[in-house]
């Protein structure tokens, strides 16, 4: 009980996340869950969850979705999965993720300290970012990063952006839940956790989308230059 109690009490502040920025909750659950839980029970119930998150944000926002950069971003992340599974076997896991750390936390202190990311106008940029998130998703389940410097590269609103990346990462659940149940690593424990908390996923949800109508774009932009750099710092634990 005290183990559904905390993973209750846990998936319903990575839903606020979710639902105020659009992303970020992963990062956080994944790392805090496997001191509970093994990673193979944790992965899963932190993906039908994010899935659940993404579903209910998508219908409720399918009109701000920026479709031509998502199913770009989409089909590059499909196709770079294979190659981030062959270098999870061939590169050092520190190395990477320490460099992505880096990359983030300096592309994220830049910003909070000299606004103004350079603006990409052509939708064809999703393919590379795309596809480094499908490398990075592949080999450490590390697929939104590339994607939040995509979104802010874009310039895309607070709405187009927070609409866009659960498209984006609807698909890349939906693919994951998929991969779990072939591996039979969808179990009974995984659905009792993940069914126990679904009350605290809807109460983070709906407080998590009041909070997004209430924060001004500038304000918006800050919030997601700060969580990359914690996100970046992160990497290098």
């Amino acid at each position: 009980m005290t183990r559904i109690m905390i993973t209750a009490a846990l998936l319903c502040l990575c839903a606020f996340i979710r639902s105020a920025v659009g992303f970020g909750d992963a990062l956080l659950a994944i790392p805090l869950l496997s001191m509970i839980m093994s990673v193979s029970t944790a992965s899963p119930v932190v993906t039908l969850a994010g899935f659940t998150m993404s579903l209910s944000i998508l219908v409720a926002n399918r009109e701000t979705v920026d479709f031509q950069s998502a199913w770009r971003l989409i089909v590059a992340s499909l196709v770079g999965i294979p190659f981030g599974v062959f270098l999870l076997h061939t590169a050092p896991e520190r190395l990477v993720k320490g460099v992505l750390g880096l990359v983030l936390v300096v592309y994220g202190v830049y910003n909070l300290i000299t606004p103004g990311v350079p603006h990409v106008h052509h939708e064809k940029y999703a393919l590379p970012f795309g596809f480094l998130a499908g490398v990075l998703g592949g080999a450490y389940n590390t697929s939104g990063p590339p994607v939040v410097l995509y979104g802010t590269l874009r310039r895309w609103s607070p709405e187009y952006f927070r609409a866009t990346m659960q498209c984006y990462f609807f698909f890349i659940y939906l693919g994951t839940i998929v991969s779990y149940g072939v591996a039979r690593l969808l179990t009974p424990l995984v659905f009792e956790l993940f069914l126990w908390a679904l009350p605290g996923i809807g109460i983070g949800m709906y407080v998590g989308g009041k909070v997004h109508r209430m924060i001004p774009k500038p304000v918006f932009s800050r919030v997601i230059f700060g969580l990359l750099v914690i996100i970046g710092v992160l990497s290098w634990l």
